[in-house]
Parts: C-alpha cells; structure tokens; sequence
C-alpha cells in the first residue's frame, strides 16, 4: 500500500468585514473576501481608513488599545462626525477551508479621554448545517465569561473571569492562556498580520548584522532578511533574484555583507559593471519591488498581508506583474490591497476588486465588483479593467467625477 500525503492545512481566511463609526466609515461591510482583495478608488474614497481598520486592530493586540486609541488622536479623530454611538469591528473568519465560521465583534467607546471596551465577543456555530451561533467569549467593560476548551459548546460550563481594566481586550488577555485554543488561535492570527508601510527610506538604511525570518512592516530589516534567506533558503532567495531580474532586467544579484563595526551592508549588483552599489544609491523603484518580493515569497508567510498603494515608487509598466506576484502569494496568505492605479487593475479580475467612493454626506460607501454585468460583458469582449475604470464604466469610484459617487442616469 502506498502512503497517504498529509495535506497541510489552509490558512486562515476573513470573509467578511464589518466597520461603523470609524472616520469616513460610518457603516460599511465588505462581504466574501477573496484570497486577493483590492480596494480601488479615487483619493479621499476611504481605501486609506478600511486599510487602517485592520491596522487599528493589529497595534491593539500589540500594544494595547490605549496606545492605538492615543495614535490615532483619540474620539475626536477616529470617531465618524457628530456620532456618539461606539466604533465598531466585526470580523467572520475561518481558521482553515472548511471550519466553522467564527465571528470577532468589538465596540469601543471613549470615557474621560480613555478608550473604553464597551463590548467584546467571539462566537461561532460548531454543526455546519444546523444550530444557531453562540458566544463562547462575551465581555462588556472587562466583565464577562468565556466557554474553555478546544471545542467550545452551549451547554459547556461558562467561567468568569475578570479582567483587570476596561480597556482591556479579553482576547488578547485569554488568548495567552492554553486552556483556551480557539481564542489563542484568533489572537496568534491578528497578531501575525502584515500591515505594510514599506518605505524606501527606510530600506536604505544599514541595521545591526544578524538574520531576521520576516520583514518588518516598514521594510527597514530587508538587509537582515536578505542575509537570513542565504544562510537559510538560498533557493528562496535565488527565486526571489530571478522574479527580481525579470522585473528591472539589468539587476544580478543583491548581497547583504556585514560589516566591521556590526552593521549590515545592503548592495546591489548591475550586470554591466563590476562592482555593486550601496542600497541608498539604488532607485527607489528597484528597492520597492525588492522589498515586495521579499514580503510575498516568505517561506514562511504571515496569515494577512496588507499593502497600500503599492504604484508609489514603480514604474506603470511593473505593476501588472507586481499584481501576479500578489495572486500567487495568495494562496498562501490572504492580502488586501488599496490603489487607485489603472495600471494595477488591469491584472486583476472582477471578483477581486471593490469599489469605494464617498457619498453626499461624506461617508465611504462600497461596491463588489464582481457583481456588474456591464463590467463582466466587457471583460468577456476582451476589455481590462484599467481601461473600463478610466473611462467611468464602474458608475462609481470615477476618479472624474465628485468624490467618486456614482453618475446620474445610472452607470
């Protein structure tokens, strides 16, 4: 008898994103995200501020919400205008393929200039076909009851625990303990994510020698990636090389030697000479797509990847393949994209794509792509989305027009 493969589990998906309250973002649900997203609009539409939703609940597991709250200038800034009622987040996921939907709800509200967790739950429905959803975690203000074990049920026995403020996040306290494994599982996923600020400046710099396995967010270790890809993954860096070469042709290879007084020197080789160049004399477009590459061929990739404005720094003419190189990492991470780059849309189907503009009172309002026939019509005749964009078949989202809103007589 033959062995049977173990096929490896699939990661983690969101497939549903609910926000109120926050900023432009008033009451917005993005519903059945793909492994691809990509939030397309003119500036000011609120790509920026849904991009900035899941950064928000990163650094809240990170650091705490008091320091994200604080960040962002507190109520007076993150609450949508003339609204008193709380922010809200509500995220539906799936650990794997074919796991009960889970759902993250998170209100927060502001008491005496401190952000306060006015409520907090995660439910989910064990049976796929039958049973109604049911809170195994439930907290209001820092006082509330989770269900343990690794099969959380109705009828199992709910255990108070209190927590020791109110600005206290019960998953990110109760996700620390072993007993509670569907709750350490969200905490390790949003605590993985990927929120890109990547920033060529950033990747210039020359940083303390010593690998590092994953990039950070603003891009400043690459030199220290690059070196823990050699000593570890050649054959993922010589990927990473070739996909790089086929983007800015003229480039051979990237070298990230230390130096004597312990810092890590970044430097770039052009084919038609013979020395390399030191990464701060590099184009900012060759460090950008380096520093793409390296993000989404992570042998080991971070659950959720989100990049913004990916055009800034690259040439038009790479960005279709850029876009690609986001398609295949999707199969193993999940990635959400904001731009309002024609050129980007063209390597990207309907279904991806969501369109966000702002209504007349100022709110950001969003449309699934997927889901226009005129759009679908002109693809089947062999039409890319750049183009149809551009020249305002979406009816809204029109860079030409106000704010984006959709066109009178329709669209």
């Amino acid at each position: 008898m033959g062995q049977t493969t173990r096929r490896r589990p699939g990661p983690p998906r969101i497939e549903r994103l609910k926000v109120q309250n926050f900023r432009a973002l008033r009451d917005i649900e993005i519903k059945n995200l793909t492994p691809l997203t990509v939030l397309l609009g003119p500036n000011g539409s609120g790509k920026s501020t849904v991009f900035d939703v899941f950064a928000f609940l990163a650094e809240c597991f990170e650091s705490g919400l008091r320091r994200a709250w604080e960040k962002r200038g507190r109520a007076r800034e993150l609450k949508s205008r003339g609204v008193d009622s709380p922010i809200l987040i509500e995220i539906a996921y799936r650990e794997q393929p074919r796991s009960p939907l889970m759902t993250y709800y998170l209100e927060v509200n502001e008491r005496n200039n401190r952000p306060v967790v006015v409520r907090e739950s995660l439910r989910w429905r064990r049976q796929k076909r039958y049973g109604s959803p049911f809170k195994f975690l439930d907290y209001t203000e820092g006082i509330g009851q989770v269900i343990s074990g690794e099969l959380p049920a109705e009828e199992d026995k709910r255990i108070e625990v209190p927590l020791s403020a109110s600005d206290a996040l019960a998953v990110n306290t109760l996700g620390q303990l072993a007993e509670n494994p569907r709750i350490v599982a969200l905490r390790n996923f949003i605590m993985g994510w990927h929120v890109s600020y990547l920033s060529v400046e950033d990747a210039r710099g020359q940083p303390e020698a010593g690998p590092q396995e994953q990039l950070s967010k603003t891009g400043d270790n690459l030199a220290n990636v690059i070196q823990y890809l050699s000593e570890e993954h050649p054959e993922r860096l010589a990927l990473i090389f070739q996909r790089l070469r086929e983007r800015v042709p003229r480039i051979e290879r990237v070298i990230a030697d230390p130096m004597p007084d312990g810092r890590l020197l970044l430097q770039i080789k052009d084919a038609p000479f013979s020395k390399p160049v030191m990464a701060r004399f590099a184009s900012d477009g060759t460090l950008k797509m380096l520093s793409y590459l390296v993000l989404l061929n992570d042998p080991a990739p971070p659950p959720f990847i989100g990049i913004e404005e990916p055009e800034n720094f690259l040439h038009p003419r790479l960005l279709y393949g850029l876009a690609e190189e986001c398609r295949e990492a999707a199969g193993a991470t999940q990635i959400l994209i904001t731009t309002h780059s024609p050129f980007f849309l063209d390597a990207l189907r309907p279904h991806e794509v969501r369109v966000l503009w702002r209504d007349e009172k100022g709110y950001t309002q969003c449309r699934a792509l997927g889901q226009d026939e005129k759009v679908k019509g002109f693809m089947d005749a062999g039409a890319q989305l750049g183009d149809l964009w551009m020249e305002g078949h979406f009816g809204v989202g029109d860079p030409l027009t106000r704010a984006g809103m959709p066109m009178e007589g329709g669209g």
